[in-house]
């Protein structure tokens, strides 16, 4: 279970993949983030790849194209490994298995082993002669097809991640269960959305860092759009879903009912090397100091008032109100910077007669 490219481990709210455990949701979350630049690089690899499927799908596999094809494979692993969640690969053994795989001999293989499915001569020891072959064609499709299948799901997954992200949907499962609902009618369910490729089993598995076996969903898929589908949907039903962060625009995955706004990775441009939810917190204090319902500013602007109406009845001179509305303003920014003094003396100092006696000393 540690190298299956293809393969989730779903046990109550987490999903395991490639001996690496995290939240349910993860992997379908981490995709919305790959920048259409990068499935374009892919689609460029993806090529030699599918000019070889399309002779190994019609019985008749070109060898001449099969160096092209399997440079391409690397190639494509390469840049998977530095993709989030595909950074979870084992690089160097899924290139061994291309190296054994896009081979003559696997050719023959795979030629071998469509032979005796065909023809029912298939049996345990038979399919272990042709693994080679086997791989092959598992691989082939899956790889080649990648850039596609991202593209695909990004296209559908965004935007049902904006409806998610919107603040009239309730984050809790039922919240989720809702815009589901409501998204994905029958007329949105393309063939993709079929689970007609997936097996499930349920199985004892010993997850990583743990020690105890555990009762899990173990399902395996075909293609890398049926994976993250899946992870995104189960997350769904356990509260897991896609946030977007509106400092650096990337998704984050959200694992409770609490309205998290900001990711927690590093703040681009920040020259202090914040991270978003720093930065965010910082604008969240400041729009709340900013607010007119403030408590430090209805004290500075209820003593404004009585200082006017002193000075429209005659009890005090503009000279001395112009000082003691300069101490006033001073003392709440004070206030607002300094936790300490506006829990201390920032009231005290801000009553009328402490007001006019700074001032008249001042002056």
């Amino acid at each position: 279970m540690e190298h299956n490219m293809l393969t989730l481990d779903f046990w109550q709210d987490a999903v395991t993949y490639e001996g690496h455990t995290m939240p349910t949701g993860s992997l379908g979350c981490s995709v919305l983030n790959i920048p259409e630049e990068t499935i374009s690089t892919l689609d460029e690899l993806c090529a030699p790849l599918n000019r070889f499927m399309g002779t190994l799908q019609a019985g008749m596999p070109d060898a001449r194209l099969l160096p092209a094809a399997r440079e391409s494979a690397i190639q494509i692993l390469d840049a998977l490994v530095a993709i989030p969640p595909f950074s979870y690969l084992d690089r160097d053994f899924y290139a061994k298995g291309i190296e054994d795989a896009f081979t003559p001999d696997g050719v023959k293989d795979f030629q071998a082993y469509t032979l005796a499915l065909m023809t029912g001569g298939l049996n345990a020891e038979t399919t272990a002669q042709h693994r080679r072959g086997i791989l092959l064609g598992r691989l082939t499709p899956v790889l080649a097809q990648l850039g596609f299948s991202l593209r695909e799901y990004k296209k559908e997954m965004t935007i049902f991640a904006e409806k998610l992200n919107g603040s009239e949907v309730e984050r809790t499962p039922d919240g989720f269960a809702t815009c589901f609902g409501e998204y994905f009618r029958p007329e949105r369910i393309g063939s993709w959305m079929d689970t007609t490729n997936i097996s499930v089993q349920y199985v004892s598995a010993v997850l990583p860092g743990d020690e105890t076996p555990r009762l899990v969903k173990r399902m395996h898929f075909v293609s890398f759009v049926g994976m993250l589908r899946a992870d995104l949907f189960e997350g769904l039903c356990v509260g897991h879903a896609p946030k977007k962060c509106p400092i650096c625009g990337r998704w984050f995955l959200t694992t409770n009912a609490r309205h998290t706004k900001y990711c927690g990775g590093l703040a681009p441009g920040d020259k202090l090397g914040r991270t978003c939810r720093q930065i965010g917190n910082l604008r969240g204090r400041e729009q709340r100091e900013l607010a007119d319902d403030h408590p430090l500013k209805m004290i500075y602007e209820r003593r404004l008032n009585t200082i006017n109406r002193s000075v429209s009845r005659g009890s005090l001179d503009r000279e001395t109100s112009a000082v003691m509305k300069k101490l006033a303003k001073d003392k709440l920014l004070r206030a607002i910077s300094d936790s300490e003094y506006a829990k201390g003396g920032y009231a005290q100092e801000m009553e009328q007669d402490a007001l006019l006696k700074e001032a008249t000393a001042k002056m």
